[in-house]
Parts: structure tokens; C-alpha cells; sequence
């Protein structure tokens, strides 16, 4: 314990007793005499007894320079605590005096007092005093270090101000003076409607009366920037020669006709109106038909500026519209940015990819598409960052895509679709020896000396080494052949290599593809559907095979719920129709009818293969072949009509690739054949039908043959309901439905 001298005892207003006391000395408590009503206790004194030697000497002045070290480092004592340091000769004396320093916890007091041994005691105080003076230095960098950089931000503003005083002396601009006039002469010349320029104006005036150093003046500076770095007023001129704009794009691309019409008459129009809105076109087709470089031949043929802006995988909207200048390191979103880009504002802009935009939490990109691809609203399109409308009326917008499904209806609806089914045989064959050909070898280095494919070649290379509708896969399995050649080449082959169909075999391998092929020999209860794919259109077998057993319909080939209701309504009718079509009605009784389509592992739907499981089903039911040559599309009702179906020229194609010499289609298509092409329509007999009669009277060997019905059993008496003796009963022969009109073919080569 403390033996401690009481020196002033204080009363406080509530009750409680407050007493200062000074300490006398160190105590240990011998026994206790009394409890109650106080303690008393007999002690026993523990005078510092410092040992006499160099180490207690070395302690003291250890802890001397110390304290005079915390007291100049600024530590919260009086400087005179230093002094009296220095006069103390009692080691214990000075080691309780470190005690007072108002940085000392209660616990570490609390351990010094404890602490009867006086060098432990000045070792404690020497770890203290140590670990002080460290802070207060680490307190004092800091402190010097911020001062320092004050003073250096005080010392440039004074120097600029002086500077700017001494140019304005000399009659001379500051830097950002300077700046401020450039804008100005940026934003006269620039062209840009009067009240876009006053929207300049205003922002440069109030970066006139912020300081240099403020962030906010760069903010305001790459505004102004993209302001006055706008095409408002530029526009390239149009090439309204149209017999030049038809050879560039000739040029450039074999067939595409539907196209290259369209832009000669958007080209026409402008010959004779100046003013006139651009036209707002949508490719759609499949990939590699030449979507995307139909637009750099439409903008070289119109002598246009052409920039491209990928849609695939956008989800945030601000990449249309830009990000408001609220946000740091905002910008104009992309539209803004490839008018800037182009230098005019009248280029041809391809949004590719259409069909693939995204859509999250950050907003619909397809929604901020709707502002610039209406025709009413793009010429004043308001990017967020600009806040200031644009006109994109010039533009001439072109979209592609691989789908038309995918694509918002609103959107869709701003769009003029055009359709790019994908390229015919004839078609892929020209293009790999007009373009493809040239290209890969002026990339592998090679010339005419050094290669040479046949025609064959091409024709087997198209199909039997790609499955596609449009090029891509062409020009890269080219580009294999070259490859080799040119390594033949490069080993010091001198004589030139000739591709025919063996050559290829060898360099690229077996045959990867082959179009569906029609059945060999006629067949029953097997008929040949088209259908279209991602790739193009192609042929399909449906099956039908009946076994004896219960009443049941199975349905197999990964079938879409569409083309499953299809089948049921093919042999709804038949049912309906049995007798007339020869077919006794215990074989639905007692058989399970059994429709399959390969391949199994491909998804498959849609109407079209109606008639095609319709025809199926009868030559199954009544054995008659149906024709190896014929192949049919059409969706069917339950009363036999055949509706019109899509993808007809993608379809035909597909039919005369695979040999089909006939091919079954409805007559409401008939308005889509002048899209086929001349030399396939010579080589196919095309029939148009509008009911399953007509169907079955083309595709089957032989027409099938009624079920004679007996006359029903007459029972006279004498209701007269009865019929008369003699009058004889109305048998319906068929129940197909009647025609205004016989089956028309169209007659081929």
C-alpha cells in the first residue's frame, strides 16, 4: 500500500466527501488491529533502497535525457519538468516523478507504484519515456509534412497571382485565359445550331470564373470539347450515279438483288428530292450470307462515310445514350461517339447484331434504340451526356441480325426488314471463284502459276466439305487448300497444283456433309418433307409403320408441340376420309400407328411438314409407294386444305440439292416463286395444290381406290318417315373437300 497524508478534505453538494491526499511513502501491512469503525493496521515502511554502482547511475541519466527529450518533442508538461529532472539525485524519486506525465495510463501508474525494486522501476519508466518520445516524433513528421505541402499550395497561388498580374501588366492572356478565347473560336466555327451555341457559350463563360486548379473545369472542358467536335453541318456528298452505284455493288457482292434494288431506288428518289429521310433497312439472314460488308458496298456506293456499332451482349442503356455528366468520367454513349468518329452526319451507321442485345437491372438498350430508329423522333436525339438534341434524320441506318424473333416489336416495327435467305449452290460456286478465290491467295502469297481449282472441285468442295447458307465456311475450307499449297510451294514445288475432286479428297479428307438424299426406290408409308434450318433449308424422311395391337399414335424424332399437332391432324383427316381413300376403319382399331423423324437428335417443329405426315400416313395405311422424287411442304387442316408456309426459296434450294425432281407446294405460294432462282425452276417441276386430294393424286404411284359402301337394309312399315319401296339411299363417296380448281404445275426442265 501508499501511506498517504490527508491535506484537504471537500464536501460536495451531494452528500459525497472528496479528500486530496499526498503521498508519503511505500507500505506493507503488517496485521490489522481494528475493523470497525475504521481500519486500523500496524505497517511496516518500504524505503527506496537504490543499489550503489554504473548501472543505477546509467538508469538516472538514461531517464534525465529522456524526459528532456519528451518535454522538447512537445509533450503536454511543463517545460520546467526538464530542470527539475536534471536537480533529482534519488533514483526512486525520479522514477515516480515520470508518474505525473498526463500521458501515462492508470493501469501503468498503477504497476509503478507496485513496483518496489527502483531499477525496475526506472527500467519501466525507461521503456515509457521511449515509447512516448517515439510518438511525438512520428506526430511531428506528420505535422511537418502537411505544413510543408500547405505552404507549397499557398506559395503557387501567390506565384500565380503574381503572374497574373504581371501578364495582365504586359497586356498578355494567362493559360487559361488563352484556353477560354480557343473554345470560343472553336464554337463560332463549328456550325452548330444557334441554340446549341448559346448552351456553349454559357458553359464556357462559367469556366471562365472557376479556378484553373477546380476539377470542374475539366469536366466542363471535354464537354465543350465534343460540343464543337460534332459533324453539325457536315455532310459528305451523295453519288447519285446510279449505273456507277450498281457496278460498285455488283462488284462487291454476287446476287443480293432484293438489296442492291433498294438502295438504287432509295439513290433515284434522290436524285430528284433533295430532302428526303434515310431509309431505316434490317438484313436478317443467317451468318456469313454478307450482312454486315453489305453495309461498307452500300456506303462505297453511295460515297458515304461507314462506321459499325456491335449490338451483340449490350446491356446497359447508356451505351446507347452515354452517362450524364453528373457521373465521373462520363462520356457520350456510342451513337454520339461513331457520328463524331465518321466526320459527317450522313454516314451509313450498321447496328450490328440487332437480335443479341441485352437487357438487366442498368436498363433496355433495345428501348433507347426506338429514339434513333424512328424516322418522327431521330432528328432530335438527345444524348444524356450532351443534353442537347442531334439530328440522326441523315443517317443511314442499317441493322442486321440473324433472327427476327428475338427482336422488340416496337423496334421491329421502325425497321424495314429485308430477308437474306442465304445463297444457292450456283451462287456460293460464283462468289468462291469471283472473290473468295483471289482473296486467299493474294493472302497465302500464291499466284496463278502456283494453283488451279476446277470447277468440279468447287462444286464438291460447296457440298460436300460446308453445311451452310452463306460463305464463312467457304472461304475457310479455301483457305485450308491454300495452305497446304503454298507450304508445297515454299518446299520448292515449280509445277502447278490442279484441284479436281480427287486433289481435294486428299488435301482436306473425307466428305464432312452430305444434303439429305431422297429414298432410292419408291416407298410406302415414307415421304420427303423440307424444312429450313439456321444453316438453310434441307430435306426430311417421315416415317409411318403400323403394328397390330390396341388404338394408339406414337410420335417420335424430338418433335415441337406445332409439329405434334400436325401429325394429329394428318391423321385426324385420314380417319374423316377412310373410306374414300380405301382404308378400312378396323385398322385404326386394331393397329398402333407409329410416326417417326430422323434425325433423332435434332430438335424439330413447325407446321409445314403437314401435308408431308398426311401423305405419309396414307401410303402407309393403304400400301401404296409414295414417289422417290417428290418432296412436299404445306400445313394441313382437318378438312384437307393446305396453307401457305415460309422460307419457300430456302426450301427448293434444299429439294434441289438433294435431286427432287417434283416438289408439292401450296398455291397461296405461288406469289414467292419469282424469287427462285431461273436455273432451279427450269430443273424442278413445281406443283401447286390447295387440297390433300391434289397432294396425293401428285405424290402417291397410284390414286387409291374407294371403299364401296353396301346400301343400308331398308325395314318397311308403315311410318311415314319411311322411304319409299324403290327409293334408293345417297352414298357420300369423299369426304374431300370440293375445289374450285385442279392442282397446277408449274413445268420445269
Amino acid at each position: 500500500g501508499t501511506l498517504a497524508k490527508i491535506a484537504q478534505v471537500v464536501q460536495l453538494q451531494d452528500g459525497t466527501v472528496r479528500a486530496i491526499v499526498q503521498g508519503q511513502s511505500r507500505l506493507r501491512v503488517l496485521t490489522f488491529a481494528q475493523s470497525d469503525p475504521y481500519l486500523r493496521a500496524t505497517i511496516e515502511e518500504l524505503p527506496d533502497k537504490a543499489p550503489e554502482g554504473l548501472e543505477i547511475q546509467a538508469l538516472m541519466r538514461t531517464v534525465q535525457a529522456q524526459i528532456e527529450q519528451y518535454v522538447a518533442n512537445g509533450a503536454p508538461v511543463p517545460p520546467e519538468a526538464a530542470v527539475a529532472a536534471r536537480n533529482i539525485t534519488e533514483p526512486g524519486l525520479l522514477a515516480d516523478m515520470v508518474a505525473y506525465s498526463p500521458d501515462m495510463s492508470t493501469e501503468q501508474r498503477q504497476e509503478l507504484l507496485e513496483t518496489i525494486d527502483v531499477v525496475e522501476r526506472l527500467k519501466l519508466v525507461t521503456d515509457f519515456l521511449a515509447h512516448q518520445i517515439e510518438i511525438l516524433e512520428l506526430k511531428g513528421k506528420i505535422q511537418s509534412e502537411v505544413k510543408s505541402e500547405m505552404d507549397k499550395t499557398q506559395r503557387e497561388y501567390i506565384l500565380r497571382e503574381q503572374l497574373k498580374a504581371i501578364q495582365r501588366e504586359l497586356g498578355e492572356d494567362d493559360p487559361q485565359q488563352a484556353e477560354i478565347n480557343e473554345l470560343r473560336d472553336k464554337v463560332e466555327a463549328a456550325g452548330m445550331p444557334e441554340e446549341i451555341k448559346t448552351r456553349a457559350i454559357k458553359e464556357i463563360d462559367r469556366m471562365s470564373r472557376i479556378p484553373s486548379a477546380s476539377p470542374e473545369v475539366g469536366v466542363i472542358r471535354t464537354y465543350v470539347d465534343w460540343l464543337v467536335g460534332l459533324p453539325w453541318n457536315v455532310s459528305t456528298d451523295d453519288q447519285l450515279d446510279i449505273k456507277e452505284a450498281a457496278r460498285i455493288l455488283d462488284e462487291d457482292h454476287y446476287g443480293l438483288e432484293k438489296i442492291k434494288e433498294r438502295i438504287l431506288e432509295y439513290l433515284a428518289v434522290r436524285t430528284l428530292a433533295d430532302e428526303i429521310r434515310s431509309p431505316i433497312l434490317a438484313f436478317v439472314g443467317p451468318p456469313g450470307v454478307g450482312k454486315t460488308s453489305l453495309g461498307k458496298s452500300i456506303a462505297k456506293a453511295m460515297g458515304r462515310k461507314f462506321v459499325r456499332m456491335s449490338l451483340g451482349g449490350i446491356h446497359d442503356e447508356a451505351e446507347i445514350r452515354g452517362h450524364r455528366r453528373t457521373y465521373i468520367g462520363a462520356l457520350p454513349g456510342r451513337i454520339v461517339q461513331s457520328i463524331k468518329t465518321a466526320g459527317s452526319n450522313n454516314p451509313v451507321f450498321m447496328l450490328d447484331e440487332v437480335d443479341k442485345i441485352g437487357m438487366d437491372f442498368r436498363g433496355d438498350p433495345s428501348s433507347a434504340l426506338l429514339e434513333v430508329l424512328d424516322p418522327e423522333q431521330n432528328n432530335t436525339f438527345q444524348d444524356n451526356y450532351l443534353e442537347v438534341p442531334f439530328d440522326l434524320s441523315k443517317v443511314l441506318f442499317v441493322a442486321t441480325a440473324n433472327l427476327l424473333d428475338p427482336i422488340p416489336a416496337a423496334l421491329r416495327d421502325r425497321m424495314e426488314i429485308v430477308h437474306l435467305p442465304g445463297y444457292t449452290e450456283q451462287e456460293k460456286i460464283e462468289i468462291g471463284k469471283r472473290f473468295l478465290i483471289p482473296k486467299q491467295m493474294t493472302n497465302h502469297g500464291l499466284k496463278d502459276k502456283h494453283i488451279q481449282i476446277t470447277d468440279a472441285a468447287m462444286t464438291e468442295l460447296v457440298r460436300s466439305y460446308t453445311h451452310e447458307a452463306g460463305v464463312r465456311n467457304l472461304e475457310r475450307e479455301l483457305a485450308n487448300v491454300m495452305r497446304k499449297v503454298a507450304r508445297q510451294v515454299a518446299e520448292g514445288r515449280k509445277r502447278k497444283t490442279v484441284i479436281d475432286e480427287k486433289k481435294l479428297s486428299e488435301l482436306l479428307g473425307p466428305q464432312r456433309f452430305e444434303y439429305g438424299e431422297l429414298e432410292p426406290e419408291d416407298q410406302i408409308g415414307s415421304a420427303t418433307g423440307l424444312v429450313v434450318t439456321e444453316v438453310g433449308g434441307d430435306v426430311i424422311a417421315i416415317e409411318v409403320t403400323r403394328m397390330e395391337g390396341r388404338e394408339d399414335f406414337i410420335l417420335t424424332g424430338q418433335l415441337g408441340e406445332v409439329m405434334r399437332e400436325s401429325a394429329r391432324a394428318g391423321l385426324s383427316w385420314t380417319r374423316a376420309n377412310a373410306r374414300s381413300l380405301g382404308i378400312d376403319r378396323e385398322l385404326f382399331e386394331k393397329n398402333t400407328l407409329h410416326i417417326h423423324v430422323p434425325a433423332g437428335a435434332i430438335p424439330k417443329d413447325g407446321p409445314s411438314a403437314g401435308i408431308t405426315m398426311a401423305t405419309a400416313i396414307v401410303s402407309g395405311l393403304t400400301g401404296i409407294p409414295v414417289r422417290k422424287d417428290v418432296a412436299m411442304t404445306g400445313e394441313i387442316t382437318l378438312r384437307g386444305r393446305v396453307l401457305p408456309i415460309g422460307g419457300l426459296k430456302s426450301k427448293i434450294l434444299a429439294a434441289h440439292l438433294s435431286g427432287a425432281k417434283i416438289v408439292i407446294l401450296p398455291r397461296k405460294n405461288e406469289k414467292d416463286l419469282r424469287d427462285i432462282p431461273d436455273e432451279i425452276r427450269k430443273s424442278i417441276k413445281l406443283i401447286l395444290v390447295d387440297s390433300m386430294e391434289q397432294v396425293l393424286e401428285a405424290a402417291l404411284r397410284r390414286k387409291p381406290k374407294p371403299l364401296v359402301a353396301e346400301p343400308p337394309k331398308v325395314i318397311k312399315g308403315n311410318d311415314p318417315l319411311d322411304p319409299e319401296p324403290d327409293a334408293q339411299p345417297v352414298v357420300r363417296r369423299s369426304n374431300f373437300p370440293p375445289t374450285d380448281q385442279p392442282p397446277v404445275a408449274v413445268q420445269g426442265g
